[in-house]
């Protein structure tokens, strides 16, 4: 059955013109794009998309880097979308991503990893709608 799950090409990835490429790989994987938008955020709006980090050491340097330029949230969907997803991201440190995978391929740190991606059905259902009203997912 398909499943929807909710990415983020990081500033990072977009200031190194690398959205394309990502886009390519995630398509080439059997994902649909079901929507897409660039953006910019606030350090607030990163906040309060990031609140379940809060208590982390790394929240201010996180919150700080997703809002310091244009980023391109999307919704994906396909069957098992959000393992599937996580695999083809790869580890979080690009240093231990597995070849082929986004971060190894386009990350540069742990901090600047290029892209986020949902890790369960929940987390999907609020980032999905922290970006994206229902009719934009028509």
């Amino acid at each position: 059955m398909s499943q929807r799950t909710f990415s983020i090409i990081k500033p990072d990835a977009v200031r190194k013109g690398y959205t394309g490429a990502i886009l390519a790989e995630i398509e080439k994987a059997g994902f649909k794009i079901v929507a897409i938008k660039k953006a910019s955020i606030s350090k607030a709006q990163a906040q309060g998309f990031y609140h379940v980090h809060a208590e982390r050491p790394f929240f201010g340097g996180l919150t700080d880097f997703m809002s310091s330029g244009p980023i391109f949230p999307m919704v994906l969907e396909k069957d098992n979308a959000i393992a599937d997803l996580r695999k083809l991201m790869g580890a979080t440190n690009p240093a231990n991503a597995e070849e082929g995978t986004i971060r190894k391929q386009f990350a540069a740190s742990i901090e600047e990893n290029a892209i986020h991606g949902s890790d369960a059905e929940d987390t999907a259902a609020f980032e999905i709608g922290y970006f994206f009203a229902g009719l934009e997912l028509i």
